[in-house]
């Protein structure tokens, strides 16, 4: 099966989302070469001035620096570059290394990380690049490879048994203990490698490297040691500051001290002083330990007295304090000071030479003494009190100084134990010089002295610098701090594990504190660089990190494709990511030697790489995820024991397989394939490496195919090679039984597999064992190989031999005796280890292991069933309609989806994306929400459901999560999307699309149906995405994805449901069967079908923003003119109900639908003809019933005028059929509905007491509280947002009769008797804006005039909710609904005042995602909405406090275009602040639409953002006003 594109072309971008105060030291991000970075604004950063740096190159001829930083542009990918969600910057990703970003604003810097980008390290004459997968790595000491000359040879046994990367230890000088780590000069190639006739330099290697690179297809890599030097390097010698010493370090001193009391011990035990002691010249018994003890404690250290080097001189201080104190008292004492007053450590550490602050001494010490009659006295007091601090003092100094040496003896003893006793130690017997008690801490040149003589070197300049540290590694030790600078107490506390040959170096904080050493280090940095395609960093964790970094920074100036590795013993991931980072190590050393069991192993396997069988496709542009560090994984180290030692020779073959089988790069060390049964040491060990026999016939000093596991090493390592070259990136790990591991290898381009079986030997083998039956999916093509290791002389496959060695004198030689039988690419039923069975599926068997002994590994390829192979050829060429690739082929079936899709109207994606389960039900299929067992029913019925889902599922690749766990199982969720998108008319094609791509995907193995059906279904929503925006708008279409996610409300919200018609239209319109069927839901899910769908106070709020924005002016058209047509009383419906069975008992929809009517004619290219278009009257006179269609029609401009004259002359009527069979919660009273203009103020007027006339319409409904049937929020009077509407519709007809385009000029009065009032639009919209600010606005300070009701007023500065409520205190409450006025009709506004008053509303109303509908210091505020609620508290029983406090959504966007508009009229810097701050409001409903389960925005939520579950998820009005922010 040949491969498959899944990218469609596009270039792989990663996007990296900056979040206010993320520092991100500990997190790994992973990029390669030509791929794209993109960052982008986090939510929590919207409204601010964000600048973004980085250090990395702009340019690819631009060298890398550290520290030179470039600010990166911002790109906006929207027309609206205001828009923080279409903010972003590229970078184009060209060079290798680790980079660094940070961002800023307010001057500082707020947030930060880094990147790291792969090298492609590249080999053979044609340059290939072996991905970093491929690595096939083993270790060779170099000092055990001999002279130069011989080299070659030795080096061929690494590339005939399949490495690719060679791993040299330093090639440099070594010093005298032949260590391969402690170097004598880091810029000479070590001098054993040259011949008589020769000297070698290290040119003569960098030939052979390239040599084996090309020729060889090898690569190399070396370590480089920064972080100490031998002892005897001969620089250190001239530069002894390089080194840390008791010059530079006074602070080693008291450890100093504490060595040489080890190394005078030692002498005498080896000179027998301790016999009689109990601790005889060699060491052997615990009890010799516990003597050892008591000589350091009891004898040696009371004469060093370590403890006085941190104390202070009593009587020289109590000396200088009198004589000070005795110019008189201190002025200001303060006696408790005197706790403060502790010892300040002499920084030479001198014997009592330490002291203390004498100023804070004397202020605290040095007081008057009320009690004594004369100066002496009190002089004497004070001294007193002085003396007996500074005994204090030094009685806890010693006492802290007496824990860290009991410690530190502890530490020797344990050392002690381990290389002398220990099973698993050396077992070092002898106390000698050459074997002194423990390993030295210090370098001490001078002859044997004294300990007093000695102490005196301490101190004396030329010899003190000659007293090195010696360097090493502490376990536990945060790898971030460097255990030699002052205030640690490493070398002390003896936590060190020292290495005796070689002595830390010092480099300090910068090239300026130690040029020499620096510059010495970075020549050996680049100079290694320039000979080898790697770096290994040894004693990563011990070396300062700044200096590792500034020397690899060095070094790949020099290479910048330098492939770094490192070994670090941290103890924690986070850690070793900050190392990864700063140093942009490319992979971690790892290693199968510390798994204790063939469990453990596997999980390593599992862990270092790779994603799960099936895993999801990803699409090329997706979030940048955080990585696992990067392994480079081995069987064994060089620097830990042979696993013939640890576990048992039988064990090297299989875990070398499963080693071989990790999703990563690979590595060996020479020696383990040859069965070396010890460790092969860096330090002891000085035989050679055995060479490459050419004759393939094994003799002294040489090795072959037919040695230890060699040839099997081979297969295994072509094996990795393979699948990490092809993408066999994804992994599953079996753990078939106790000793048996299977590790899958999948290959999600060609479907191939393969599966190894390894039978592990973590001890020695001896009970028979038969592993469990395995089942797979699919056929064996043929067994890659079999290999079973066994010793020559057993008898049959379980007879296992001890393995019996003979040291080779000269030559570093294995175990012999044992071979390994292996076989390649034969047919399965040949092999003798395993049967295959039919399991009566056709497209599965099972592997019974007949004869698998330890030590056996087989492995085989699985290709796809035959139906299988075929049905992903189907399923990937109808996959290419998707975008998945550039698939050649016919046109005509390219285009087939493309041209089905562009036939979908948006009321029929309104069906392909979303419905709930309610509109689902109502379309009388007989279906529902999907219900996937433990997690619930989707939120849609339509791809949206399944989408939200799937998306977090492929993130995490979360393939065990129930909705997968769904697709293994059936068909059905399949069945369930074909069967409702062919049940409905409109999406009938798609659905048989949908079913054809569904078929191949169902015969697929059922593993991979998870990661098929996202790609379809991916694929299908976003092709459906852009039917939407291409539907839509400029403004959504070339929108941010903020503008599209809220946009969506529009489809979410459209659509057409049969038991909430729309009222009949004139036939005379030139709409279409959709745009007259279709009506917008209030909220999913409680407002989705029937009677509760179609409000007309909530369709015409959102209209604007979900259906005149988006363009969608048919479907805004028909809306306006079905609710125009049934106008009764001069209202349009509250509850429409089809027209026929309206409710017409809200006030505040006629002025919204008035309002968007204005909206419209602005916004439509044609829209001011709507005021002409026929409106079909169900209602023609108020007492009619309603009408067939067709009886009457008016332009629309008639019905709007017929609305303003019943308000102008006031209307008083009762809702038909009040009672309960039409409101059972409402009084008798409440059915009443009346609304006039009052004609002093122009304002509008209506409601009573008993009803609620605006959106703020709870009523009561507990019996046991005593609230049912009244309102909780009449507002009855004139409501605020009400004179808004009005006079924003009377500004409007004012404008438009002055143009000749609406044919009334105003409204007139005629009551049964009296005068006739008649006023022009102009007189009425004049007469409110003159009034409204003297009513409305609530003064800073008392205005007595305009204050009727002083005592009623609880806030100053703001503007009232309402004039004349008959509850007088509601007209004073702060509420939302001032902001909506100020938009729609700011000229009735004071700019300061209404500043003033939205700097109000932001302080008290505004919550994390909506507005406070109630100031919470009045009496009546409740944050909390719960409808359930029964209690007897009459306040919120039954949900009484729905407009009570509660946060609504909705009235933010007024809210935040309030502010804007009057930041742009008040000027200055308010602007750009009010931009900020818009968007920072705007980052949480961002968050919130896009990662809602129903991807949208609420109605509501209680108190400070809390969850409201009585709350729509997805509400229209909500998703419309932020929407037009």
């Amino acid at each position: 099966m040949s491969s498959f594109d899944f990218t469609g072309g596009v270039t792989p971008t990663r996007v990296l989302f900056l979040n206010d105060h993320e520092h991100q030291a500990s997190t790994v991000y992973r990029l390669q070469k030509g791929w794209i970075l993109q960052f982008r604004l986090g939510p929590s950063v919207f409204g601010k001035k964000v600048d973004l740096y980085t250090n990395y190159p702009s340019h690819t001829e631009d060298k890398f620096e550290r520290c030179k930083y470039r600010q990166v542009p911002w790109n906006v990918s929207s027309t609206n570059p205001d828009d923080d969600t279409a903010v972003q910057a590229n970078i184009n990703i060209f060079m290798a290394g680790s980079f660094h970003y940070y961002f800023t604003y307010d001057r500082e810097r707020q947030g930060s990380g880094y990147f790291l980008v792969d090298p492609q390290i590249t080999y053979g004459k044609e340059n290939k690049v072996l991905p970093l997968d491929s690595i096939l790595c083993q270790t060779v000491l170099t000092k055990c490879l001999g002279t130069f000359d011989e080299w070659k040879e030795r080096l061929r046994v690494t590339k005939e048994a399949g490495f690719n990367m060679i791993h040299f230890t330093p090639i440099q000088e070594l010093g005298n203990s032949l260590s391969a780590y402690s170097l004598a000069d880091q810029l000479k190639l070590n001098s054993m490698f040259s011949t008589k006739d020769r000297q070698y330099a290290i040119e003569d290697v960098a030939q052979l490297v390239e040599s084996m690179r090309k020729d060889w297809e090898v690569v190399s890599i070396c370590d480089i040691v920064l972080n100490h030097s031998a002892n005897e390097s001969p620089w250190i010698q001239e530069h002894p500051e390089c080194a840390y010493n008791l010059r530079n370090s006074p602070h080693m001193r008291p450890a100093f001290l504490l060595d040489r009391v080890l190394a005078h011990f030692t002498m005498e035990i080896a000179e027998g002083k301790w016999v009689g002691s109990g601790i005889p010249k060699e060491i052997t018994l615990e009890s010799q330990l516990q003597s050892v003890r008591d000589g350091i404690l009891g004898y040696f250290l009371p004469q060093v007295k370590i403890h006085e080097l941190y104390m202070v001189d009593v009587k020289a201080l109590l000396e200088e304090f009198k004589k000070q104190a005795s110019e008189g008292p201190h002025p200001h004492c303060i006696p408790e000071l005197g706790g403060k007053v502790q010892i300040l450590q002499d920084p030479l550490f001198r014997r009592y030479g330490s002291t203390v602050a004498m100023g804070m001494a004397l202020q605290a010490f040095n007081g008057p003494r009320y009690e004594v009659h004369s100066e002496e006295e009190r002089l004497l007091k004070c001294c007193q009190a002085f003396r007996l601090h500074l005994k204090f003092l030094n009685r806890e100094k010693h006492k802290e100084v007496e824990k860290h040496i009991v410690v530190g003896v502890e530490n020797i003893l344990s050392g002690m134990r381990y290389e002398r006793i220990q099973e698993d130690g050396p077992k070092i017997k002898e106390v000698s010089e050459k074997h002194p008690l423990i390993c030295r801490y210090f370098t001490c040149p001078y002859r044997r002295l004294s300990l007093s003589e000695e102490e005196k070197l301490m101190f004396e300049e030329g010899k003190c610098d000659y007293m090195m540290a010696h360097n090493g590694w502490v376990v536990n030790h945060d790898p971030l701090i460097n255990f030699a600078e002052p205030g640690s107490n490493v070398y002390l506390r003896r936590e060190l594990i020292a290495w005796g040959d070689s002595v830390k170096l010092r480099f300090g904080e910068r090239p300026e504190d130690n040029p020499f050493l620096w510059n010495h280090m970075v020549e050996y940095a680049k100079e290694t660089a320039r000979v080898f395609h790697g770096i290994r960093l040894d004693n990563c964790h011990s070396t300062p990190i700044h200096v590792a970094e500034y020397m690899l920074d060095a070094a790949r100036s020099v290479r910048p494709d330098l492939y770094v590795i490192a070994e670090l013993f941290t103890q924690s991931e986070l850690t070793d990511n900050v190392f990864v980072n700063r140093l942009g190590i490319n992979s971690l050393i790892r290693e199968a030697m510390s798994a204790w069991d063939s469990h453990e192993e596997g999980r390593l396997v599992y862990r270092y790489g790779g994603e799960p069988v099936g895993a999801f496709l990803q699409p090329p542009i997706r979030p940048l995820a955080p990585s696992v560090a990067h392994a480079i994984f081995l069987d064994q180290t060089h620097d830990n024991p042979s696993p013939v030692q640890k576990r048992s020779i039988y064990d090297v073959l299989p875990s070398a397989a499963l080693v071989s089988m990790a999703c990563c790069a690979s590595g060996s060390n020479r020696g383990y394939d040859e069965l070396v049964p010890h460790h092969i040491h860096v330090v002891n060990e000085n035989r050679q490496y055995q060479s490459w026999d050419m004759g393939g016939k094994e003799k002294t000093g040489t090795v072959s195919m037919e040695s230890g596991i060699m040839r099997a090493r081979k297969v295994l390592n072509e094996l990795h090679f393979e699948l990490g070259l092809k993408g066999f990136s994804q992994v599953f790990v079996d753990q078939v039984s106790e000793h048996v591991v299977a590790v899958t290898r999948h290959c999600m381009a060609t479907h191939e597999t393969y599966v190894l079986v390894a039978h592990t030997a973590f001890t020695h083998p001896k009970a028979h064992h038969k592993p469990r039956n395995i089942r797979l999916q699919g056929d064996i093509v043929h067994m890659r190989f079999m290999a079973c290791f066994k010793h020559q002389s057993s008898k049959g496959n379980w007879d296992f031999r001890e393995y019996e060695y003979e040291k080779d004198e000269k030559f570093i030689n294995g175990a012999s005796g044992f071979c390994v039988e292996l076989r390649e690419n034969f047919p399965i039923s040949e092999c003798p280890l395993i049967k295959v069975w039919p399991t009566g599926e056709p497209d599965s068997f099972e592997v019974e292991f007949t004869d698998f002994p330890p030590g056996s590994v087989i492995c085989f390829k699985v290709l796809l069933h035959k139906d299988a192979r075929n049905a992903v050829g189907d399923l990937r060429g109808l996959l290419s309609q998707l975008g998945y690739s550039q698939r050649a082929g016919d046109e005509s079936e390219t285009q087939e989806l493309q041209n089905i899709i562009a036939q979908l109207s948006l009321a029929d994606l309104n069906h392909v994306l979303y419905r709930c389960d309610a509109e689902e039900q109502d379309l009388g299929y007989g279906g529902g929400a999907y219900v996937i067992h433990h997690i619930g029913a989707f939120e849609y019925c339509g791809l949206q459901g399944l989408m939200t889902c799937m998306g977090k599922i492929r993130l995490e690749n979360d393939l065990g999560h129930p909705l997968c766990g769904n697709l293994r199982d059936g068909n059905w969720l399949m069945d369930y999307v074909t069967r409702r998108l062919k049940q409905y008319r409109g999406t009938e094609a798609l659905g048989l699309w949908v079913e054809r791509i569904f078929k191949p995907l169902k015969c697929l193995p059922r593993y991979l149906i998870p990661s098929y059906f996202d790609a379809i279904l991916l694929g299908l929503y976003n092709l459906c995405l852009k039917q939407i925006w291409s539907c839509m708008s400029l403004f959504v279409g070339e929108g941010s994805d903020f503008v599209k996610a809220v946009a969506l409300g529009s489809v979410q919200m459209g659509g057409i449901v049969h038991s909430a018609p729309l009222p009949p239209l004139s036939g005379k319109l030139p709409l279409g069967q959709t745009e007259r069927t279709l009506t917008l839901a209030a909220g999913l899910p409680h407002f989705a079908t029937q009677w509760m769908r179609t409000w007309g106070r909530d369709t015409f709020i959102a209209l604007r923003g979900l259906f005149l924005l988006t363009g969608r002016f048919q479907e805004a058209r028909a809306l306006i003119l079905a609710y125009g047509g049934c106008l009764r009383h001069g209202l349009i419906p509250n509850l429409l109900s089809g027209g026929s069975h309206a409710r017409y008992n809200c006030r505040d929809a006629i002025w919204w639908w008035l309002q968007c009517i204005q909206d419209y004619t602005k916004l439509s290219s044609h829209g001011i003809g709507i005021l002409e278009d026929p409106v079909l009257r169900l209602y023609p006179t108020d007492d009619s019933p309603p009408l067939k269609s067709g009886n009457v029609e008016q332009p629309l401009h008639d019905v709007i005028q017929e609305a303003l004259q019943r308000h102008f002359q006031g209307m008083a009527f009762r809702e038909r059929n009040s009672g309960m069979q039409l409101d059972m919660q409402m009084t008798s009273e409440g059915f009443n509905v009346a609304f006039g203009t009052d004609y002093e103020t122009g304002f509008i007027f209506g409601g009573n007491v008993h009803n609620c006339g605006t959106w703020m319409d709870k009523m009561g409904s507990s019996e046991k509280a005593g609230n049912k049937g009244k309102p909780a929020s009449p507002r009855d009077g004139s409501a605020v947002e009400l004179i808004g509407l009005s006079k924003s519709t009377l500004r409007w007809l004012k404008e438009l009769h002055q143009a000749g385009k609406y044919p009334y000029e105003g409204v007139k009065s005629a009551p049964p008797s009296g005068e006739v009032t008649a006023w022009s639009w102009k007189e009425w919209e004049e007469c409110i804006g003159k009034n409204f600010e003297k009513y409305f606005w609530i003064n800073t300070t008392p205005v007595p005039e305009n204050e009727p009701k002083p005592e009623l007023i609880n806030r100053r500065g703001i503007y009232k909710d309402s004039l004349n409520a008959t509850q007088p205190w509601a007209d004073y409450q702060l509420r939302c609904n001032f902001p909506i006025a100020m938009v729609v009709a700011p000229e009735m506004f004071d700019p300061n005042h209404a500043w003033t008053a939205l700097d109000m509303a932001e302080k008290i109303l505004l919550g994390p995602l909506g507005m406070k509908t109630l100031d919470p210091s009045d009496w009546a505020y409740r944050g909390h909405y719960n409808n359930a609620d029964d209690s007897n508290d009459s306040s919120i029983a039954k949900g009484f406090n729905y407009h009570q406090g509660p946060e609504w959504l909705w009235p933010v966007g007024y809210f935040l275009r309030a502010k804007l508009h009057f930041a742009q009229v008040l000027g200055g810097s308010l602007v750009e602040e009010t931009k900020g701050f818009v968007k920072s409001v705007l980052s949480h409903h961002f968050i919130e639409v896009t990662t809602s389960q129903w991807r949208g925005l609420p109605e509501l939520t209680n108190a400070n953002g809390a969850v409201c579950h009585d709350s729509c998820r997805t509400q229209a009005w909500s998703m419309s006003t932020i929407l037009e922010v």
